[in-house]
């Protein structure tokens, strides 16, 4: 069965990891966390130790449906240094399968140049690694293949961006209502 994959290294921000895993599995999807770190238990930016569903080594590239990377610091520059990810990562963006990324994260499909010529968003000042992007400061942007999401404020409507691209809009208004947010 694929799974939605939340890619976790060390230093990534919880919000953007947590809203969006909660929204997606509220949501009925398959959503699997993977460590990077080569441990199961990996740390947050804020010192919140977090058990990964499994390691990177483990993960089979067809069973994975979309990645989404959370961003954080030292996380985000954690998983633009994963080689194994980077390897994932273009192998995604050549077959125009679904990436996500917030915060700090979407500079490593910017240094990628995977975003040149499409509007994108991040945490402010990271824009400077969005190769090509047209930069705009929307909390989320949706553009082909890519959801992006500006920083951890975010994290929810980033969270109902993907669940709407895999279930629909009937079923984010089901997640809203049970969740007291519409």
């Amino acid at each position: 069965m694929k799974s939605i994959c939340i890619f976790l290294a060390e230093g990534f921000e919880e919000m953007e990891a947590m809203f969006p895993l909660d929204i997606l599995r509220r949501g009925g999807l398959n959503v699997k966390t993977v460590s990077v770190t080569g441990n199961k238990t990996v740390t947050s930016s804020h010192q919140v130790p977090v058990v990964a569903d499994m390691l990177f080594e483990d993960l089979n590239e067809a069973e994975v449906e979309m990645i989404v990377l959370p961003g954080g610091l030292p996380g985000a520059t954690n998983l633009d240094a994963h080689a194994g990810l980077d390897k994932l990562i273009m192998s995604f963006a050549a077959a125009g399968k679904p990436l996500a990324a917030i915060c700090a994260a979407p500079m490593v499909y910017g240094k990628r140049g995977l975003l040149k010529g499409k509007k994108a968003t991040c945490y402010p000042g990271f824009d400077t690694y969005l190769e090509g992007a047209e930069y705009t400061g929307n909390l989320v942007e949706v553009v082909d293949n890519f959801i992006l999401g500006k920083g951890p404020g975010a994290a929810w409507m980033f969270g109902f961006a993907i669940l709407e691209k895999f279930a629909g809009a009937d079923k984010v208004a089901e997640v809203k209502k049970g969740m007291l947010i519409a």
